[in-house]
């Protein structure tokens, strides 16, 4: 199936059915009344999360979902039957966008998360409401209202925990195919990975997490170059950047540090929360520099970075050092986890604190008799 990651899609709701002005005139009953009943609702529409979705190919192709009118009110206290509710299906991380004013109007992070994206109209009144002691034969009724309408665009960020990042021929399908249960296309040439690919990695029977790879990114994608940077928003949701450098490039002439620092500019022009996250240097196919040289190799390129975080030195193919990198991830997030927990406790305990502070002799907070 192919990788669709942006759709533009037009949300029509139904329209309410129009109240009915109708009389009673069955015999036996010469003064029966206002009998004319409501119009029904028309059907709204709903976006729900499944995840056993991927994609938003089905969007791509289906850009106009229109909800059914409600029925209109009839004599004889007939009400309108109201129209169905559509409910579209989507994957699993969908950022929900009005295309007009940019006003997020779902993001859908949970499986069977349901959000209303337009309102179908409400159903007409018939004359039966307004029967009064002063105007006992009525002949008003109201339309039924019109259906929200909306041009939406839908982002699909994935969710993963960790996220990698380098240029092409990196290394990085080959990592995560190491590590993880995800079979990405591997070759000996650049962009062989054309949309994100997600590997559940299994530290151990009940511990796991989610990697995501990405298409290769290149000095200049900003502006175009190669893939560009369109696939970079599904790294906006993990906690943690694995930066994969080749160092031992093909080319001579290639500057693993170079390549490196214009990697982090392409983040920068992106979205400099990118930046600011989480990020370990992953320098990869080590087992192809001489061992005498690997110390001094990794060394010049630490220095010559600046680099004061987390370096690990691996061979994706070989595997020669992912199991210890799988297991500092593994650590690193259920540290995160953790502290996260730690902070909504002492959140939730300082509310606490405040509402047992209250007075309850102070006059605001006093119940009417």
């Amino acid at each position: 199936m192919k990788f669709i990651d942006e759709a533009k899609i037009e949300v029509i709701a139904g329209d309410g059915g129009n109240g009915c002005a109708s009389f009673c005139r069955e015999k036996f009953r010469p003064f029966g009344g206002p009998d004319g009943g409501d119009g029904g609702k028309g059907g709204s529409i709903w976006a729900v999360a499944d995840r056993n979705i991927n994609t938003l190919v089905d969007f791509r192709y289906s850009k106009m979902h229109k909800g059914k009118d409600g029925e209109p009110g009839r004599g004889a206290d007939c009400y309108g039957k109201g129209a169905e509710d559509i409910y579209m299906r989507m994957p699993v991380g969908t950022l929900i966008v009005d295309n007009n004013n940019g006003e997020i109007i779902a993001d859908l992070t949970e499986h069977g998360q349901t959000e209303l994206l337009a309102k179908g109209g409400e159903g007409g009144w018939g004359n039966i409401h307004f029967k009064s002691s002063t105007n006992r034969a009525p002949r008003q009724k109201t339309e039924g209202k019109e259906g929200e309408r909306r041009e939406l665009r839908l982002e699909l960020k994935v969710l993963a925990d960790v996220g990698l990042l380098g240029m092409p021929n990196a290394g990085k399908s080959t990592f995560i195919t190491a590590v993880s249960n995800a079979k990405p296309k591997i070759a000996d040439y650049p962009f062989t990975t054309l949309h994100p690919n997600l590997g559940v990695v299994r530290v151990s029977h009940e511990k796991s997490f989610v990697i995501a790879d990405i298409p290769g990114l290149i000095e200049g994608a900003s502006e175009g170059a190669g893939l560009g940077h369109q696939f970079l928003r599904h790294l906006q949701r993990t906690g943690l950047l694995l930066h994969i450098v080749d160092m031992a490039p093909f080319e001579t002439n290639v500057d693993p540090v170079k390549e490196a620092k214009a990697l982090i500019k392409e983040l920068e022009k992106y979205d400099e929360s990118l930046v600011d996250k989480p990020r370990w240097f992953v320098l990869n196919k080590l087992d192809v520099v001489p061992e005498e040289d690997r110390k001094k190799l990794v060394k010049d390129f630490v220095k010559r970075m600046a680099w004061k975080g987390p370096v690990f030195e691996i061979s994706a193919l070989s595997h020669e050092g992912c199991p210890e990198l799988v297991n500092a991830i593994y650590l690193h997030l259920e540290t995160v986890k953790k502290s996260e927990h730690r902070a909504e406790e002492t959140q939730m305990t300082e509310e606490a604190r405040g509402i047992a502070s209250i007075d309850p002799d102070d006059p605001r907070f006093k119940i009417l008799d």
